[in-house]
């Protein structure tokens, strides 16, 4: 009888034993899930790859925690917010904005220009017959134009690489020639608009136009961000340029304009606008001196300059402006 009760003593001690044990293992086995479970959804570091420099040698790694990249992350989408809602239109300096030493070097390149245009015999002689007209826009004969832009035609093959090396010279111009933006009550009465639908002209989200109001030929030129140029022998660039209005290379209308246009997608960077007095139509008056209007669009935001140009002159650089995103 003592015997039983020394054994279910022992018994009791030792199952009380065994199931303290089994306790303190399903605790501990508890405790390292919940450890695991915080490792699992804890901010990590991120991998970062290594890299080299030149030479060889391992650049410094430097792991970024997850919270790290959350806040680089919301910062680069402000900043791309910011920059995609804006783009920045910056004109060139002109003449008038120059101090007393930069007019003198401007017109010290100024009078390299005109020297370089006669050099290369680049001013064009009477090629067109000319012929009487009214002060309005006058009828145009098609066999006369044709003729006209056939003779303009041999004119540029013959002349092409010389009117490339001045475009390259003129290109090199940082300052405009003197144009001033125009106020808005002075142009109230322009009619820009109007010639560019007269003519058929596109708009887009970049769009550089000229307008005169004589019988004289002026030609726009543009440089593009990709260092191509558009002008009358260029009129479509690989970047999506097009000149699609070019007017009185016979005296057609003393209310001309013409039009370079970007539909859409037109490139960032800079741009250049030059204007060149081609061809002084001996009509009605015309004068070797030629007042233009110069229309810059860039995404809705219109700028309108004035600014004339006189015959025998050098291409001129009219103004420049930089599209940012």
């Amino acid at each position: 009888m003592i015997t039983f009760w020394i054994f279910l003593i022992f018994a009791i001690i030792g199952g009380g034993v065994l199931f303290g044990r089994i306790r303190s293992s399903i605790l501990q086995q508890k405790m390292l899930d919940i450890a695991a479970r915080q490792e699992k959804h804890a901010p990590k570091a991120a991998e970062v790859p290594t890299h080299f420099t030149s030479a060889g040698s391992k650049i410094q790694e430097h792991k970024v925690t997850q919270q790290e990249i959350q806040v680089e992350q919301n910062q680069s989408a402000t900043l791309n917010d910011h920059e995609e809602s804006s783009i920045l239109e910056s004109p060139s300096r002109q003449v008038d904005d120059l101090t007393i030493q930069e007019r003198e070097n401007y017109d010290a390149r100024d009078q390299a220009r005109d020297e370089h245009i006669i050099a290369l015999r680049l001013l064009v002689e009477d090629l067109f017959e000319e012929s009487g007209g009214t002060s309005s826009e006058i009828t145009t004969d098609t066999k006369s134009e044709q003729s006209s832009i056939e003779l303009r035609n041999t004119w540029i093959q013959q002349y092409e690489v010389p009117l490339n090396e001045h475009a390259a010279f003129i290109e090199q111009e940082e300052i405009g020639s003197g144009i001033r933006m125009m106020e808005t009550a002075e142009m109230e009465n322009d009619d820009i608009l109007y010639r560019l639908e007269r003519e058929g002209g596109k708009s887009g989200e970049v769009q550089i136009s000229l307008a005169w109001d004589d019988f004289n030929d002026l030609d726009l030129h543009l440089f593009c961000p990709s260092g191509e140029r558009i002008y009358f022998n260029n009129k479509k660039s690989a970047c999506g340029g097009e000149l699609d209005v070019d007017m009185n290379v016979r005296p057609t209308s003393e209310k001309a304009v013409e039009n370079i246009v970007w539909p859409e997608n037109a490139p960032l960077g800079k741009y250049k606008v030059g204007v060149h007095f081609y061809k002084h139509h001996l009509k009605d008056d015309t004068t070797t001196v030629c007042k233009f209007r110069a229309r810059i669009l860039t995404h809705g935001k219109v700028r309108d300059y004035t600014g004339s140009i006189t015959h025998g002159q050098a291409m001129q650089m009219v103004t420049s402006f930089t599209l940012n995103r």
